[in-house]
């Protein structure tokens, strides 16, 4: 599935208000939403709230590599807390941190039609540790975004 921005259905709208209001929520610094491309095994930052600048656009990871690669090859939830430090990998294997100089974050899957093939992520430039109020919170920022994601699917 490639996001590809608005359809006639308001997915772009829906997204952008859906990362907007969870940036409020948490005053967190960054929300960004990656998802897995249809035709391979890449994966690309598609929207951001927060951001500092474009980078996450350009930003394409292989599955299983970086946040979004590892969330959605695992299915799991991952936390990174004062990056670079106790990372698995290298600094160079995690962008969207490098890119928007986040030293803490906290990312879950969407499931596409039952399937991981997106994640959600909330950071922040300072170190931070996410509460688990704050991780029901993006979790459920993370079903609702699923559900109009599988919703366009089958429209």
């Amino acid at each position: 599935m490639d996001y590809k921005g608005c359809d006639r259905n308001g997915t772009c709208r829906h997204i952008e208000t859906c990362c907007e209001q969870l940036l409020a929520e948490l005053s967190c610094d960054f929300v960004g939403l990656a998802i897995q491309n249809s035709n391979g095994p890449d994966v690309r930052w598609h929207y951001a709230a927060g951001n500092s600048n474009d980078k996450y656009m350009r930003i394409t990871v292989r599955y299983g590599k970086g946040i979004a690669g590892k969330v959605i090859s695992t299915g799991r939830p991952m936390t990174v807390e004062d990056f670079p430090k106790n990372i698995t990998g290298k600094a160079l294997e995690y962008p969207i941190m490098l890119a928007e100089n986040l030293l803490s974050a906290y990312a879950v899957p969407l499931q596409v039609n039952g399937t991981p093939k997106g994640v959600l992520l909330v950071g922040n430039r300072t170190n931070r540790t996410f509460s688990e109020v704050e991780h029901r919170v993006v979790l459920l920022a993370a079903k609702g975004l699923e559900e109009k994601l599988n919703s366009n699917r089958r429209k």
